[in-house]
Formats: structure tokens, C-alpha cells, sequence
């Protein structure tokens, strides 16, 4: 059996009960080096093999799996953030349908959670926005010509860009061709929920500028919108003058 589990964002007590469980139990561990926070492997048992797949190809990670399985061992594949988002997990998945290796997935905190944590702000505003685009910038992996950013930016929507502080150049320029004005609020959250965690707020034009003055480079997210502004209308949940199905409006 394999566990594909989500490490969380970073700090190592953000992973779930679950996968922390998985971790004990596991006799193999396959972890992404590069991004999982490393003091998550105190959980695992005396004996359990460890392998960093950021020094893996896909073959070698399955041939680790096949062996487990043929000793009748448990596998924990170990995935930064959620593996749902930007793991390269799909992959995996389809080679364990066919090799009929049963798996299963635990959910992780994602970093965009990470990060609206770490700006202390909601990403779904009333009247503001209550739309999240998660998305990436086009690089070594090819964005679909229908996801572009700057058809993206158009719905002028909360945007939180994965995998992008090394194109923030181009990434500014599709943002504005695409609606957001230059001063458009902007953050950079480096490395969310870790000890050596960064916020950075700037503008959409700023962007760059804001990585270069603090050295950051990659393992950050590029939030854009007007949810970083502090102007927003209250929401009717706990307006006394709206009924819910749980409390009646006041007269």
C-alpha cells in the first residue's frame, strides 16, 4: 500500500494527525527533499528507509515502490503543500494503476493557505472578490494558451501564482496587459509557515523589484488583488439584520 500524503506548507506540525499516523507506521519513506520540512521525518520508525525523490527520476521512484510491494511493505509518499496542486503526483498515480498498486492520498495545507495565513487576510472579500485563481506563470512547463495570466487577469479576480518568482518580470507585464493597473495591490510570501518565513507587499509593478531587494528567488508565492486592501463590506453571516437557519434577524 502507498500513502501519498500532503506535507503542509512547511511549519512540520501543520501536516494532519493522519498523515503524521502514516509516517509513524511507514517502512519506506519517499519524501520531496526540496521542499518538505525535514524535521517531519523524526516521526518515522527506527528502521525505515528514506529516499529524497528531488534526487529521483520517476523510474527510480517506482522501483523503490515495486520493491516495497513485493516485500509487502508500506510506502509513504511524502508531497510538499497538498498533493493535489503542482506535485507531479498525477504521474505517479497512473503508473500505480497500472502496476495495480493500491494507494490512497491525504490532504495537506497548501501554501496558498500558508499564505494568506501569513498576510493575515482572506482571500474572499464581499464585494471585493470570491474568486481565487490558482495558477502558475508559463516557464519549462507550458501553460494551456487558454490559462495564459493575461486572460487570467482579466476577471480581475484574487490570483495566487505558484511556481513564478523567477519570471516576475514577464509575469508584471501579462498582469497589466491583462486589467490589473501597475499599482494593483501585490505580496510575496516566501517559504509560508517556515521558521525563515518572508511577507512582502508591493505592487504589481513592483514586483520584481521587491524580489531582487529581498534576495528571494523561488520557494515564494505572488499574491495579486484587491483582498490585500483593508476595504471591503461586511458579509450578511453575521449581519443582526439577515436571517440565517440558524438565528433570526433582529426586528
Amino acid at each position: 500500500m502507498v500513502h501519498i500524503i500532503g506535507a503542509g506548507c512547511g511549519a512540520a506540525d501543520l501536516i494532519t494527525l493522519r498523515g503524521k499516523k502514516y509516517l509513524e507506521e511507514a517502512d519506506v519513506i519517499i519524501y520531496a527533499g526540496s521542499l518538505v520540512n525535514k524535521e517531519l521525518l523524526q516521526y518515522a520508525k527506527d528502521g525505515c528507509a528514506l529516499y529524497d525523490s528531488a534526487k529521483m527520476t520517476l523510474e527510480e521512484i517506482l522501483a523503490v515502490i515495486e520493491a516495497a510491494e513485493a516485500e509487502n511493505k508500506m510506502t509513504v509518499r511524502l508531497q510538499s503543500g497538498d498533493p493535489s496542486l503542482y506535485g507531479a503526483i498525477g504521474e505517479q498515480m497512473r503508473e500505480f494503476d497500472k502496476l495495480g498498486i493500491a494507494y490512497d492520498i491525504t490532504p495537506g495545507v497548501s501554501a496558498f493557505s500558508g499564505a494568506a495565513a501569513a498576510l493575515k487576510t482572506e482571500y474572499t472579500l464581499p464585494d471585493v472578490s470570491q474568486t481565487v485563481i490558482i495558477t502558475r506563470a508559463s516557464g519549462k512547463t507550458v501553460v494551456p494558451k487558454s490559462e495564459n495570466l493575461r486572460s487570467l487577469a482579466a476577471h480581475g479576480a484574487t490570483m495566487v501564482l505558484f511556481l513564478s518568482t523567477g519570471l516576475l518580470a514577464k509575469v508584471t507585464e501579462e498582469l497589466i496587459a491583462g486589467g490589473y493597473s501597475p499599482d494593483a495591490p501585490a505580496a510575496i510570501v516566501y517559504k509560508a509557515s517556515w521558521d525563515d518565513e518572508k511577507v512582502c507587499r508591493c505592487t504589481v509593478a513592483t514586483l520584481e523589484q521587491t524580489a531582487k531587494e529581498n534576495n528571494i528567488t523561488k520557494t515564494a508565492l505572488i499574491t495579486v488583488g484587491g483582498f490585500l486592501n483593508s476595504d471591503f463590506s461586511r458579509s450578511h453571516l453575521y449581519d443582526p439584520n439577515y436571517a440565517t437557519e440558524f438565528r433570526e434577524a433582529s426586528k
